[in-house]
Order: C-alpha cells, then structure tokens, then sequence
C-alpha cells in the first residue's frame, strides 16, 4: 500500500548540510530583518527552488515557516517582558501588529492578548467543581400551587 508523501508523520528531518546550516545561522541572527529567499539559498550554494525543498526535507519546515515561528517567539518574549503587541512586531520583524496576531495564532492557538490574559489568570482548574445539593434538598421547599 503506498503511504502519501506529504504526510507529516511519513518526514524526518534529516541531518543539516553545511549550507542549510549556513543559512540557518544567518536567519538565526538576523530573522527580524528582511530576508529574501535568493540570499539564503546562495549562502546555501543552491539554486532557490532546490533551496527550498532541501530545506524543509532537513529543517522540517519551509524557511519562511521556520523565519515566523523566530519571529513569534521573540514577540512572545518580548509580550511577556511587558513590550506593547504593536512594538513587539515591529522589533520581530512583522509588519504590524495584525500581522503578528495571525502567526502567533497559528502558531500557539490563542492571540498574543489572550496568551498574556491566561499567562497572567491561569484558566480555574476542574479540581475546585461546584458541588449542587441533589434532588432531596428542594423537598422542603413550599409549593405555590394550590392542592
């Protein structure tokens, strides 16, 4: 039976070559700043579109998945330091805050606000339920009815 190649669970990531590592490296120390996939692939020593797809075979993701999530776990460092969502995308590497909000999105499951709100109040847990009297204890309750 054939198995679908694009299935996520059928790639392992192999071993980084020298220039996949190159350019990782390079979007390492400068992912908040633009970068252009014809750079990175000649630090790579590969055309583009052979950059790409060595890249995500080695890396696991495409370079511009692996240059957002760079860029949502700075902003997410900086939110937590206290830095305003707008100012952190910008320091990121985003071009606004929208911008930023759908990648954090996407990536952590909840906005930059809300992520902030349950890092701040932790959702209650379902340890502390509360606990409803059962069926006998309305059975002193008077009846308005007539009988």
């Amino acid at each position: 039976m054939l198995q679908s190649v694009s299935s996520s669970a059928a790639r392992v990531a192999e071993p980084a070559s020298p220039g996949i590592r190159r350019a990782l490296s390079h979007i390492e120390r400068h992912f908040t700043e633009a970068l252009y996939l014809d750079d990175l692939a000649s630090l790579a020593g590969l055309s583009v579109c052979r950059f790409v797809t060595v890249f995500r075979r080695q890396v696991g993701l495409t370079p511009h998945r692996f240059v957002c999530r760079e860029r949502v776990r700075y902003a997410r460092a900086l939110l937590v330091d206290g830095v305003p969502a707008a100012q952190a995308a910008l320091e990121a590497g985003f071009f606004d805050q929208s911008h930023l909000s759908r990648h954090f999105k996407n990536i952590y499951g909840v906005t930059p606000g809300r992520y902030l709100r349950e890092l701040v109040q932790p959702p209650p847990s379902r340890a502390g339920r509360i606990a409803y009297p059962g069926p006998t204890a309305f059975s002193s309750i008077p009846s308005s009815r007539p009988a």
